[in-house]
């Protein structure tokens, strides 16, 4: 999504104007960090699934569900590190309410004007992972409800969104302002010669 780029990006810039290195993007290690591009995975695969096979639905939302859960997972065995609690809010935000609601509910008014308040009907036909928001959605206060519109690219996000933005970025930032490591993790320094026994 472009505003979640753009809220990296103006983190990575802060970062650097506060004296941090990009180079330190190439050091950062997380505990099974292979759960962030499988989960995003999981997430895409659902556009594969067959939206005339009756069972497409449930599969579907399992996927999305599941792909939360293993974002979860990820931030709880990261969650020393700073940015991340916050990010695992948003997650668990997210979850929520789409589980309650067998989809992340959109709020119609704030679609049209992230979409440039289009008179088209706003449509989440083929989508597994938004419905539309009515009187019978539960936490609405955490679906879809804040538009965001950037030049012509609108999008509706959720205070979920918001968490797991603010602490991706507060991660990104602590993480180029480290210290600069001289030594590569695991490596091991060789004996000097005033280490050598005579």
């Amino acid at each position: 999504m472009l505003w979640l780029a753009l809220v990296l990006f103006l983190a990575m810039t802060i970062a650097v104007l506060r004296g941090g290195r990009l180079t330190n993007l190439a050091d950062i290690q997380l505990r099974l960090w292979w759960l962030l591009p499988l989960a995003f995975l999981l997430q895409i695969a659902t556009a594969w699934l067959p939206h005339s096979a009756s069972w497409a639905e449930g599969v579907g939302l399992a996927m999305i569900l599941t792909s939360f859960i293993l974002l979860l997972v990820l931030v709880v065995l990261n969650r020393e590190r700073t940015g991340m609690w916050l990010a695992g809010v948003g997650v668990l935000m997210n979850f929520s309410v789409i589980a309650l609601n067998g989809g992340m509910p959109v709020l119609e008014g704030a679609w049209q004007v992230a979409a440039g308040f289009t008179d088209q009907a706003m449509s989440v036909e083929g989508s597994y992972k938004h419905v539309i928001l009515d009187a019978n959605t539960r936490l609405p206060f955490l679906a879809d409800v804040i538009p965001i519109r950037i030049g012509n690219q609108g999008n509706v996000v959720s205070l979920g969104d918001v968490f797991l933005a603010v602490g991706l970025a507060r991660f990104l930032e602590s993480e180029l302002r480290r210290p600069v490591r001289w030594f590569k993790r695991g490596a091991r320094a060789q004996a000097g010669s005033a280490s050598v026994k005579r």
